[in-house]
């Protein structure tokens, strides 16, 4: 029994890393370490804070409400509540994650087929996120036990190999604190803290398995609480390796990457680092890394539609569909057309969002109380920052 719950602990780890290692957890680190150069320990080191520590702060805090986000969202009010969750919903499923997943794995497929549509190869990943979706019960085995292993030996070779053939990263004209502040902003692009959010409930279910329902309430709570930091400290240790590893080969090369776009760096650094034939292995990694993404999101979002918000009168399926027409539609716009509309919402709404977090934490475990305003102040602070950076 024991050797079953460190498996299946390990089995929602994995599944944790895949389900938010995405389109933007492959591009941002990139073009981070494009830009640090030899000074990317401190632009990683501010990735690592908001792409690591705050979306598995969100798990955690997430799990002391038992994955239920109403009454985590409904602490700022029933109908605020609703309304930042909707909004989350919109920007992790088919308005802005889900579609740049599709249009990260196209733009380094089309490294190598230059005459791929877009608008073919979106429709044809909506049909297989489809036919990977529409069965919820296999989506957790899926992504845990075939998709992630095949994930990280994918990544794995490129980073080792690039860090064992690639040369010294060239000086920075930077200052430490400006790129450290780079790497801080980068991490809200990973949308990941949005994503904990709604991940919460399924990995909860998974891990709900080595619980022993003889047990008394609060022994069981505890249990699941232990279970989920082990799972979390498996995910954020595998996704912290892969943005150190992307980081720092990409800084080393780059000179040679000062013009490539960003959704085509994952690509161009694969033929750089292993040929024009082995560099394959790059498109392995970034079509699997999307399609789990994409699989999760999918998922979490056309249950949160039939459940939600329109009270099981729309079935799964006919949600699932519905999502993925809206997902082909924002596709269109590219990788980069959808990074413009993101980031200026993230750069407002995430420091409000961190706050709820902590102060959630704290009414969890203290019995704090205090909420609504505290997270008021924090957003409204945030978008006058934003308004005067862009004045």
């Amino acid at each position: 029994m024991q050797h079953s719950d460190k498996s299946n602990t390990v089995a929602t780890g994995l599944a944790m890393f895949s389900m938010f290692f995405g389109a933007g957890n492959v591009v941002f680190p990139l073009a981070l370490g494009q830009y640090a150069q030899d000074m990317n320990f401190y632009a990683i080191l501010g990735l690592l804070i908001t792409a690591v520590g705050v979306p598995f702060l969100g798990l955690i805090s997430m799990t002391l409400f038992n994955g239920n986000y109403q009454q985590f969202f409904g602490r700022i009010g029933k109908v605020p509540g609703f309304l930042v969750s909707l909004a989350i919903m919109g920007l992790i499923g088919p308005f802005g994650a889900i579609p740049r997943c599709i249009t990260l794995s196209y733009a380094t497929l089309q490294l190598y087929l230059p005459d791929l549509s877009l608008i073919i190869f979106s429709a044809l990943a909506c049909v297989i996120i489809f036919a990977l979706t529409v069965k919820r019960n296999n989506i957790l085995e899926i992504l845990g036990y075939f998709l992630t292993p095949l994930l990280l030996g994918s990544l794995a070779i490129i980073i080792i190999k690039g860090m064992v053939t690639s040369y010294p990263a060239p000086e920075s004209t930077h200052q430490p604190a400006s790129i450290f502040l780079t790497g801080l902003l980068d991490g809200y692009k990973t949308m990941d803290l949005l994503g904990a959010f709604f991940f919460s409930s399924i990995i909860l279910a998974c891990l709900e398995k080595d619980i022993d329902p003889s047990h008394p309430q609060p022994k069981r709570y505890k249990q699941m609480i232990m279970l989920a930091l082990k799972a979390t400290a498996i995910g954020a240790s595998l996704l912290a390796l892969s943005y150190i590893g992307f980081s720092y080969i990409a800084a080393y090369n780059s000179t040679y990457l000062a013009d490539t776009r960003p959704d085509q760096l994952a690509g161009t650094l694969a033929i750089l680092i292993l040929g024009p034939y082995a560099s394959i292995v790059a498109c392995m990694a970034v079509s699997v890394a999307c399609l789990t993404t994409a699989i999760a999101l999918a998922a979490v979002f056309a249950e949160f539609v039939h459940k939600d918000v329109t009270n099981n009168k729309v079935s799964y399926p006919i949600a699932l569909i519905a999502t993925l027409i809206a997902t082909f539609f924002v596709s269109t716009l590219d990788f980069n057309g959808i990074a413009a509309f993101l980031f200026p919402i993230l750069q407002i709404c995430y420091p409000a969002l961190i706050v709820l977090c902590f102060l959630n934490i704290a009414f969890k475990l203290h019995h704090f109380k205090p909420v609504k305003i505290p997270v008021l102040i924090v957003f409204i602070l945030s978008l006058i920052g934003f308004i005067v950076q862009s004045t």
